[in-house]
């Protein structure tokens, strides 16, 4: 097995056991046979929001490596500007904080923990009879990928990892060397402004923290987990503090905007749904 594959399958084997026991401890096993029985459904109920997250995917995997030498040619060279907003706070943070146990703990959020906090929610919302949420944070996820990648095109800058190398240790990496690998696939060093890692990890958290009632062991898990991978992003030296503040806003935008672009009221699934149980409701008190 090459280098690369055996990345993937770690991240695939840690990510599929926690999948496993966070379904069987936040969804229940009850919850869990009822979504299978109506999962063909529920997929068909979302099919609008799972479509425009693969079109937007497919948009940044191809248009990756065009859009980011458009980026370099003509996009705001902001890594200066950044520079002289914050300075060394990221190689503050390493040179305070950074132990072999934290570095080690970071680096395990910053990859599986991350994978793991973007992958339940997919699970547990299509665990719940209606699809509205679910459908909000499918529609959150493709705003923060959106509006993201064309941030990334916009705006040119390289992290602290880059800027400051005799300050700033690429933790990760000098962690886990193998990683690498995998980050390569899916990032280039000038992907810092906004911080995605930041954005859909506060998405889920908030989403987390609106969804309390249907699962209320879920929050205090996402919460903690979503501000670990925030704070990763800067221990590690990936992220500079001004990207993860830009990715704070882009989480909490997205998930606005997907709130009101998916509204029960005007859903017809969801309205006939209502409908038919006010018709059961009012057969039963008769």
């Amino acid at each position: 097995m090459t280098p690369f594959l055996s990345v993937v399958a770690s991240v695939v084997a840690w990510v599929g056991a926690m999948l496993a026991a966070a379904s069987l401890a936040v969804v229940g096993p009850a919850r869990l046979r009822a979504a299978w029985r109506g999962l063909r459904d529920r997929i068909w109920d979302a099919r609008r929001a799972i479509a425009l997250l693969c079109v937007v995917l497919l948009a940044s995997a191809v248009g990756r490596g065009s859009l980011q030498t458009v980026s370099r040619l003509f996009g705001v060279q902001a890594t200066a500007l950044i520079y002289a907003l914050e300075g060394g706070f990221v190689a503050w943070v390493q040179a305070t904080f950074a132990t072999p146990a934290l570095t080690a703990y970071f680096s395990w959020v910053y990859v599986y923990g991350y994978a793991f906090l973007l992958s339940f929610p997919v699970i547990a919302y299509l665990a719940l009879p209606r699809t509205t949420a679910l459908r909000r944070l499918l529609v959150a996820y493709a705003l923060n990928y959106g509006i993201g990648l064309a941030l990334y095109t916009l705006v040119f800058a390289y992290g602290p990892r880059n800027v400051m190398p005799d300050m700033v240790t690429p933790l990760l990496f000098t962690n886990q060397p193998d990683v690498m690998l995998l980050a390569s696939e899916v990032n280039v060093n000038t992907n810092v402004f906004p911080s995605l890692h930041t954005s859909l990890a506060v998405t889920v958290g908030t989403f987390a923290v609106l969804t309390r009632e249907a699962f209320p062991r879920w929050t205090p898990l996402a919460v903690p987990l979503s501000l670990s991978v925030v704070v990763a992003t800067m221990y590690l030296g990936i992220h500079w503090l001004t990207d993860v503040v830009a990715g704070f806003a882009l989480a909490f935008g997205c998930v606005a905007l997907a709130y009101r672009l998916v509204d029960p009221p005007s859903d017809p699934v969801e309205s006939r749904r209502d409908a038919a149980e006010e018709r059961s409701e009012a057969g039963a008190g008769d």
